[in-house]
């Protein structure tokens, strides 16, 4: 529990070892106390029955008698017990035994000392008689004239005497150990508590410690003072008599008494807590902590430490100066830069520094930095023009230069200086100085007459690259500027310019995207009349993306409609959207079917990213969508496919809006599953609608959501296609735009049946001729007499290498739109090739005229055979300008 070496252990050990000697003393006085007052006891009883039947009557008598031991014998033994002694023997005068417990001892002599009893006198001794060893009293027996017949001796065994002492030995022990526990459990109490006391320190120990304590005391360079609740002082060490002046003699006396100020009394002797209070004590400033000494509920004093923080007042100052600095350091790097745009950030610097730094911040940028591009830098001296950015003050009627003034700076002005040299520049009194007052009388004037006396010029230099010049002002109620100020100033602006350079570059980088998309996407619709088109295109606020649309002119009157999606943005994204938009280009001059398209887009992105893959660095396209649909006027219907880009949206002439149920292909790059195109027919007057995910999806709104809010907007009848275009778009795009959008709204049209002929061709050369003439008739009668010839030429030759080459069934169809088109179909797979005949070759100058004499040709497969086609452009007053009018 405790060491014998401390302090508890050795008061436990002396005060267990004192109880314990106390209670073996108190147990052995207790048992020869006992036995003395058994055997008093046993030789009272003894004493009593041997005088009472030593006087019993007829006693003289009977030992006179002719047969005593027969008369005496049955009375010893009644009275024996009733006195409760072991034995009772009369005897005659010559010790012989008239009576014994045992009756064998009768007429036997008496064991014991007779003689002092036949004089008459009593005796009381231990013999070893009959009965063992036995105690006994010896009684005279005296007749009526005083002569001793004989005696009576009565007594008890001294073993049941000694068996009673040791029947109580048992309690007076168990006593003994009863206190002895408790004793040495008080004690262990007390023990465990001094422990706690002395920490288990042995003597020396604490002596030492108390020393040591006393020496720390006094040695400290603080204050303690301890303050007894009647208020007077307990202990005072020597810094507190030296911080409070007190005297040598000042432990013991009242503190009211010690000649201290009132303020230091009342907090001395008052008992309330305080915590690092300035108190000031003659010329010195004390930090004072006071806590009340609680004892048992009751204030029983208080303790007092006090520091000397005359010297600190002046180091919590500077320290408070440099904190001060350090957080406008930390906030300016919070607080500027939040946006990659210049001007909000020149703005943030200015406001920054204007609230916690100076009185007014102008901020002025050269107009090349505000386009994202270096400044050139200017000879020494010459005068720097530079555009106001920001500026901030508690005033908005200050004279200087306002926001958005393109400022001449001559020369010798610190703010000219500071930008070609890219050094600072610290005026503390700009009445002095003659640089600043050259840059303009009237106005350095008003600027003076307004308060401001002192001012900073910082360039804003990030990467060897000057964009600007950061100016400080304060008025002269605020004071001038000090060197310590100046590389404030100069952190402040270097943490901003590094800020106002990245911006910079993002707006380059962003203008070279955004003109690099701009050139990418079509700069405008072209003509046709199968579709009413109209388009909007919003790019991201944060950069450019990779959303494309196009509206593609196809044979047959048909247009082809793309909206397509490349996920990411940068230049990266606009580049790989303006390959894709020449691919699609290009795969449309084939007359492919939607899904064979995308197959052919899908394998094009799919060989980019393997190029890029086997440059290190490379980025590949991550991701890549499209929708490609045809729309044919003649059979009002369009086929459509996707891979991985939202199902278009149908809005009908009656008002319903829906989403067309299109078969959703992969991503395009993935590979591995073909594409499937569906066919839908449209009522005259719908509406198409193609868009990308930008319009319907963002971070903080899901998809679904936005087709039900898609579907909501388009759900009006009798709207134009531009309507429409302002409808979707006032009711979808986030308040932050951060993906690309793309929407494409196309209302059909349909071919008017009198505007297309057809015919079905026998196989028969003669057949030609017939055809020839039905084509003169249809032309005669739409008034195209003009291109009768032509068109004569074509069908012939077209006809002819159908009949001779081709397979039956064989078609003839002429669609009159702004162009007229002559198609020959057959049920055959081949295909015509232009070539040049030599001169003495007969045949193969069919197409090459074909090619000559019309606008355009081709050839374009169907899932019955192929269609080949030529288009005559016609004069302006000949082409109607919409499909059924006259």
């Amino acid at each position: 529990m405790t060491g014998i070496r401390s302090v508890a252990g050795q008061m436990f050990v002396l005060q267990v070892s004192i109880v314990l000697l106390l209670v073996v003393a108190a147990v052995v006085a207790l048992l020869i106390q006992s036995r003395s007052d058994r055997y008093d006891a046993a030789r009272d009883r003894s004493l009593a029955a041997a005088e009472a039947f030593a006087h019993g009557p007829g006693l003289v008598a009977a030992m006179r008698g002719p047969d005593p031991s027969a008369v005496l014998q049955p009375l010893t033994e009644a009275a024996r017990k009733a006195a409760q002694v072991d034995f009772i023997v009369v005897t005659d005068r010559n010790g012989i035994r008239y009576t014994h417990p045992q009756p064998e001892q009768i007429g036997k002599k008496f064991v014991g000392t007779i003689g002092p009893s036949l004089e008459g006198r009593v005796t009381v001794e231990q013999v070893h008689g009959p009965l063992g060893r036995e105690y006994q009293v010896v009684v005279p027996v005296e007749d009526d004239r005083g002569a001793v017949v004989g005696i009576v001796s009565s007594g008890m065994k001294v073993a049941n005497v000694s068996s009673a002492v040791d029947r109580q030995l048992p309690v007076v022990l168990g006593a003994g150990a009863v206190a002895l526990g408790l004793a040495t459990a008080g004690t262990a109490l007390v023990g465990r508590r001094l422990l706690r006391q002395t920490h288990g320190l042995g003597p020396e120990e604490m002596t030492r410690m108390y020393e040591h304590h006393d020496a720390v005391l006094h040695a400290v360079r603080e204050g303690v003072a301890i303050v007894g609740g009647d208020g007077r002082v307990l202990l005072a060490n020597d810094e507190a008599r030296r911080l409070l002046d007190l005297p040598p003699d000042a432990e013991g006396r009242a503190v009211t008494g010690l000649g201290l100020g009132p303020r230091t009394t009342d907090l001395l002797t008052s008992g309330r807590e305080v915590t690092d209070e300035v108190l000031p004590v003659g010329e010195r400033l004390l930090a004072v902590n006071n806590r009340p000494i609680d004892s048992r509920g009751a204030l029983s004093g208080s303790v007092t430490t006090l520091r000397d923080s005359t010297e600190l007042v002046a180091l919590s100052g500077k320290a408070e100066v440099a904190r001060g600095r350090l957080r406008l350091l930390y906030d300016a790097s919070v607080a500027i830069g939040t946006t990659l745009d210049v001007r909000r950030t020149a703005e943030e610097l200015a406001a920054l520094a204007a609230r916690e730094f100076c009185d007014y911040a102008t901020v002025d940028l050269a107009d090349e930095v505000l386009r994202g591009e270096e400044p050139t830098a200017p000879a020494a001296g010459a005068s720097v023009e530079l555009r106001r950015v920001a500026v901030t003050g508690s005033r908005d009627d200050s004279p200087l230069y306002p926001q958005g003034e393109l400022v001449r700076w001559v020369g010798s002005s610190p703010q000219a200086a500071g930008f070609v040299s890219g050094h600072s520049a610290l005026v503390p009194e700009l009445a002095t100085d003659v640089g600043w007052r050259m840059q303009d009388a009237e106005r350095t004037r008003a600027v003076l007459e307004f308060g401001l006396a002192s001012m900073i010029a910082v360039p804003l230099t990030a990467r060897g690259v000057l964009t600007g010049i950061a100016c400080f002002w304060r008025g002269r109620d605020s004071g001038p500027f000090e060197e310590e100020d100046l590389s404030l100033a100069e952190e402040l602006a270097a943490r901003a310019a590094v800020s106002v350079d990245n911006a910079r570059r993002f707006t380059r980088e962003h203008t070279m995207a955004v003109t690099l998309q701009h050139s990418l996407l079509p700069r405008a619709l072209p003509e046709q009349n199968a579709l009413d088109v109209a388009y909007r295109y919003l790019p991201a606020q944060a950069g450019v993306g990779g959303d494309w649309f196009d509206v593609i002119p196809l044979s047959g009157t048909r247009v082809a409609l793309v909206v397509g999606d490349v996920v990411g943005h940068g230049l990266h994204a606009a580049a790989t959207m303006g390959r894709l938009r020449t691919a699609v280009q290009n795969f449309s001059t084939l007359d492919l079917p939607p899904d064979e398209l995308l197959g052919h887009l899908d394998e094009l992105v799919a060989h980019i990213d393997q190029e890029t893959a086997a440059v290190a660095g490379a980025p590949g396209i991550t991701g890549a969508t499209c929708l490609y649909a045809i729309y044919d006027p003649t059979a009002a219907t369009c086929v459509m496919a996707r891979a991985g880009h939202p199902p278009p949206a149908v809005l009908l002439p009656d008002g319903t809006a829906m989403l067309l149920d299109l078969p959703a292909g992969p991503p395009l790059g993935l590979g591995g599953m073909p594409f499937e195109a569906a066919q839908v027919r449209l009522p005259e007057g719908s509406s198409l609608v193609l868009y990308t995910d930008g319009l319907v999806e963002d971070r903080t709104r899901d998809i679904g959501v936005g087709l039900d809010v898609l579907m909501a907007s388009l759900a009006h009848p009798g709207r134009s296609p531009q309507e429409v275009c302002d409808a979707v778009l006032g009711a979808l795009p986030p308040v932050r735009q951060a993906d690309d959008i793309a929407l494409l709204v196309a209302r059909t049209r349909v071919l008017a049946a009198d505007r297309a002929a057809e015919w079905e061709v026998a196989a028969d050369p003669a057949a030609v001729a017939r055809v020839r003439a039905e084509a003169t008739r249809q032309l005669t009668a739409w008034g195209l007499d003009e291109a009768v010839f032509v068109t004569e030429l074509v069908l012939s030759e077209l006809v002819t290498n159908a009949i001779r080459y081709a397979t039956a069934p064989i078609t003839v169809r002429l669609l009159y739109d702004r162009t007229l088109i002559c198609e020959v179909s057959d049920a055959g797979s081949t295909a015509p090739h232009l070539r040049y005949a030599a001169d003495e070759d007969e045949g193969g100058r069919g197409l090459f005229l074909i090619a000559r004499l019309a606008e355009r040709w081709g050839v374009r497969y169907t899932p019955e055979g192929k269609i080949i086609w030529a288009e005559q452009v016609l004069r302006p007053a000949a082409a109607p300008t919409r499909p059924g009018e006259g």
